[in-house]
């Protein structure tokens, strides 16, 4: 599967910002799709996931109720809208894709069972 994310930008905080990715290579709706996130001189961490009919979705804490990842199948896209921005949410954005399309109840697929990733899309957040 390749993926590209991109609608990364510069924004004030208090701001909404959406980015997406692209997928192709193999069956979009077979891949529980995530983003993660890295800040300069930090770990990757998980931003968030969607199964692949978007029956279950897991955020992160400090995004939950600020964040939401939704897909398109049809368009073989996901997309992360992201409100109430905060100077903390700056960080390159990264998708994601799961070997599998279900996602587990116990909690989102740790990092490295994602086989897939993207490049990459920078948000920026001023104060």
């Amino acid at each position: 599967v390749l993926l590209e994310a991109y609608g990364g930008g510069l924004v004030q905080a208090g701001e909404s910002l959406s980015v997406s990715c692209s997928a192709c290579g193999s069956p979009f709706s077979s891949h529980a799709m995530g983003w993660f996130r890295q800040a300069p001189g930090k770990e990757r961490e998980f931003v968030a996931v969607i199964s692949w009919n978007g029956g279950r979705i897991y955020y992160s804490d400090s995004v939950k109720g600020r964040f939401t990842i939704s897909r398109d199948n049809a368009k073989n896209k996901v997309y992360l809208q992201m409100n109430s921005l905060k100077p903390e949410d700056t960080a390159v954005y990264y998708c994601a894709a799961d070997s599998y399309g279900v996602l587990s109840d116990s909690g989102p697929p740790k990092r490295f069972e994602y086989d897939y990733w993207g490049q990459g899309t920078e948000v920026t957040v001023s104060s």
